[in-house]
């Protein structure tokens, strides 16, 4: 059957292709630091369960060590490679089966292959941290190939290294009244869609997590990013088929070949 993917909010959404799991950038706080959920509910005990967890970038936001500590032991993890150096805190979840990927590495999951693909965004441990690793994207590819472009901006050849997909869980928008370099928003979103060609996206990484005390400033880029995509999605890549999920809906994206 086709791939199925459930929003939990932020990027972190769960992928079932093919009998088997895929968790992205699992955050399952309701406080971050300064950030916290405004919309939606911590996901449930339920949205922890994977065979394999997907770590794009070491932003705190996409790996974030005290949820991937409640993951079930013997979870495989694939986070950048370096990510063991660049943050101790990895290097304490020895449960975990854990895989540093790069660029153009292909593993497998279960049934499932598992490709990282570049992404173009600040690759550093924020706020302090010097030690790099390379952002990522990911294919999953089973009965569906699926892209998970964790955080990235838009890239030359961001089509050329994706490759074909039937669907793409793609980011819109941010935590902050800003957007800065390395980002997509809605209509640089719209824009990779029409490069990337896939018949369906998901919208992810808005509407969920906001600075305290900032609820006024800018109120639109926490609302509005995924209404704003479907609306350019349909400019820019009439073909393609939105699917704007509330936190914890799914949705079965793709075609079974």
């Amino acid at each position: 059957m086709p791939a199925e993917v459930t929003w939990w909010g932020h990027a972190t959404c769960t992928l079932e292709d093919s009998g088997t799991r895929v968790l992205t950038d699992p955050l399952f706080a309701r406080r971050l630091a300064h950030l916290r959920r405004r919309r939606g509910a911590v996901p449930p005990p339920e949205a922890l369960r994977a065979d394999v967890a997907l770590v794009s970038h070491l932003h705190a936001d996409h790996l974030h060590v005290p949820s991937l500590a409640r993951l079930a032991p013997g979870t495989r993890l694939l986070v950048p490679r370096g990510a063991l150096d660049a943050v101790p805190g990895l290097r304490r979840l020895t449960a975990l089966d854990v895989t540093e990927m790069a660029p153009g590495d292909v593993t497998s999951a279960g049934p499932l292959a598992v490709r990282a693909v570049p992404a173009l965004h600040d690759g550093r441990r924020l706020p302090v941290g010097r030690r790099r690793a390379p952002a990522l994207g990911y294919v999953v590819e089973g009965e569906a190939r699926t892209y998970f472009a964790g955080d990235t901006g838009l890239f030359e050849d961001m089509a050329k290294e994706v490759g074909p997909v039937d669907a793409a869980l793609l980011p819109v928008g941010g935590w902050g009244p800003y957007l800065g370099d390395g980002h997509l928003d809605a209509g640089r979103a719209a824009q990779a869609l029409a490069l990337l060609g896939a018949p369906s996206a998901v919208p992810v990484h808005y509407g969920t997590y906001w600075p305290i005390g900032m609820d006024a400033v800018r109120p639109h880029e926490f609302h509005a990013p995924g209404q704003e995509f479907e609306r350019l999605a349909a400019r820019h890549a009439p073909e393609a088929v939105v699917h704007r999920l509330d936190h914890g809906d799914s949705v079965r994206l793709g075609v079974a070949r």
